[in-house]
């Protein structure tokens, strides 16, 4: 079953490799822009006038928008751990003889596993700031949205470091 599975996608593995590649652009920058110039300034900005209502409402609003347009990251992730594994699989890859790709998969399991399954529980999961809002506890809400910007900058350094560093391995596939 799984030598005829192959044969049928064999034939298939640089539209697989292209979508794959695709989503995995979609994932790593669809909420970069958003992060430095919109969040992290409306961030700083409230932190200079914590007790500011238009810095609040500013801040909230922005945290609102970036929930809003991580639905694309987060649509990414899983085809990107579809495809991933079908393109090791059709390209007869071996770990254990090709150490940038255990360098990339560790990358994305040891890392970015870990950093989305947090990032979709506060987007849209039991972690999301707006079930605060509808029940009407703000304090909950403003917790959230605090322990949500701590996450953005502890991630915020892991990815501008490691998913260039994941699409260099991927690409180059250096031999270390």
């Amino acid at each position: 079953m799984l030598d005829t599975m192959r044969e049928l996608l064999l034939p298939w593995y640089m539209e697989i490799k292209f979508v794959h590649l695709l989503f995995v652009m979609m994932w790593g920058m669809s909420t970069a822009v958003a992060y430095r110039y919109y969040v992290s300034v409306a961030f700083l900005q409230w932190q200079q006038e914590p007790e500011n209502p238009d810095r609040i409402a500013l801040r909230n609003w922005t945290m609102d928008q970036f929930d809003k347009g991580v639905i694309l990251e987060h649509i990414a992730f899983p085809i990107i751990l579809v495809t991933g594994p079908i393109l090791y699989w059709l390209g007869g890859w071996s770990v254990m003889e090709a150490q940038w790709l255990a360098i990339k998969l560790s990358i994305v399991f040891f890392i970015f596993v870990p950093v989305e399954i947090i990032d979709y529980w506060i987007s849209h999961f039991g972690g999301r700031k707006s079930l605060h809002l509808l029940r009407g506890d703000e304090d909950k809400y403003e917790q959230a949205l605090l322990w949500q910007w701590r996450f953005f900058r502890w991630t915020t350094p892991l990815v501008l470091l490691f998913i260039p560093a994941m699409i260099f391995f991927a690409v180059v596939k250096p031999s270390l």
